[in-house]
């Protein structure tokens, strides 16, 4: 079995010639296969899988287990499972070849660290003292003009309520504002669907760029349900914020309560390359430690959330009204949750190689 120090695939099957001294080169089939090894139901399609792709000539299979990321954390179950999966290609005559390093989709290396995500830079944001805690104030104070930056004609606004039926080219209705540069911000909406076709996203952009990338996650038909997204300024300072579709579509869609705020301390990272700073003091004298227990926990580890309940910072001594300038870092998280590791931390390393060296005495992998 041999290692491919990929993850992330995106084909099914590869075709690498192989040197044959009559005629032309043939080629070596592989076979590309998403499994989750723990379910033992997975074996049973996917020895029929194997044995179709052995028939047609197959003789390598990629196997794409995340698991694969966190094998010190597996049970005696999962390793039986691999076992018989080593068995069924050795019986086909076929070679398992396990993915490994999942860097662009990190969330199974971060399992084992959440603080080891790629971390976006939030500079000297102001917080303030009432009753031993420190929370964001938003500096300026921010919130959308009662005018839209713009709205297209397919949008209809009443009581509040922006509505979208059948529309057939773009729908889109957006705010214009000026913000300060590396400062991160929350933007919430409420939205309502019946039998709608289309996308509904939620976009801010600045210098032409995308400033987030996630997915909101509306369903078809849904009754009002409140959605989420951060974005970070960056170095910019002049932001648009769009609510809309980009395509046709049919049926029903509805806005309402969209609201922003200067987002406080949801997903600190905490590592030596993200540090976590208040100016003019030190953390564990005037501050307690600052720690986000839902970073990278939720649904379970290594999975991250937009958006919950920010941490305050438990001053010791300050003064109701003090003001703080706080630095931090927090992740980008990407479509439906993907979050990329920093390469750069040597823990990140430290993890690659284990997760190297355990799959190989897992697999026998050479």
């Amino acid at each position: 079995m041999r290692i491919l120090c990929l993850a992330g695939l995106f084909v099914s099957l590869f075709a690498v010639p192989a040197r044959s001294q009559d005629g032309p080169p043939k080629p070596e089939l592989y076979l590309y296969n998403q499994i989750n090894l723990y379910v033992d139901k997975n074996l049973e399609v996917a020895e029929k899988l194997w044995t179709r792709a052995a028939k047609a000539g197959y003789t390598k299979v990629f196997i794409a287990d995340s698991k694969m990321a966190k094998l010190g954390d597996m049970d005696k179950r999962y390793f039986q499972n691999l076992e018989k999966a080593k068995k069924i290609a050795a019986d086909l005559k076929i070679e398992l070849v396990p993915t490994l390093f999942h860097i662009g989709y990190s969330n199974s290396m971060l399992w084992h660290d959440p603080n080891l995500a790629e971390g976006l830079p939030v500079k000297d944001a102001l917080f303030e003292v009432k009753n031993g805690e420190a929370d964001i104030v938003a500096d300026p104070p921010v919130a959308f003009p009662a005018k839209f930056g713009f709205k297209d004609e397919t949008v209809s606004v009443e009581n509040g309520v922006a509505t979208v039926k059948d529309n057939a080219k773009l729908a889109r209705f957006t705010y214009k504002l000026k913000l300060p540069k590396y400062r991160k911000y929350h933007v919430s909406v409420k939205i309502k669907t019946e039998e709608y076709t289309g996308n509904p996203e939620l976009k801010a952009l600045g210098g032409g760029r995308s400033l987030q990338h996630q997915n909101l996650g509306v369903k078809k038909t849904q009754d009002w349900k409140e959605h989420h997204i951060v974005f970070n300024t960056l170095e910019h300072e002049e932001i648009a914020v769009y609510f809309g579709v980009w395509d046709d579509a049919k049926g029903t869609l509805q806005w309402k309560d969209w609201k922003i705020e200067e987002a406080g301390l949801v997903n600190v990272l905490r590592r030596p390359g993200a540090p976590f700073t208040v100016q003019g003091y030190t953390e564990g004298k005037d501050y307690e430690p600052v720690v986000d227990p839902k970073l990278g926990a939720h649904p379970w580890k290594g999975e991250y959330n937009s958006w919950h309940e920010p941490v305050k910072i438990k001053t010791k001594g300050m003064a109701d009204g003090t003001k703080l300038r706080v630095s931090w870092y927090h992740p980008a998280i990407i479509h439906d949750g993907q979050v990329s590791a920093c390469i750069a931390e040597p823990k990140t390393m430290e993890l690659l190689a284990d997760e190297a060296k355990r799959i190989k005495e897992a697999t026998g992998s050479k």
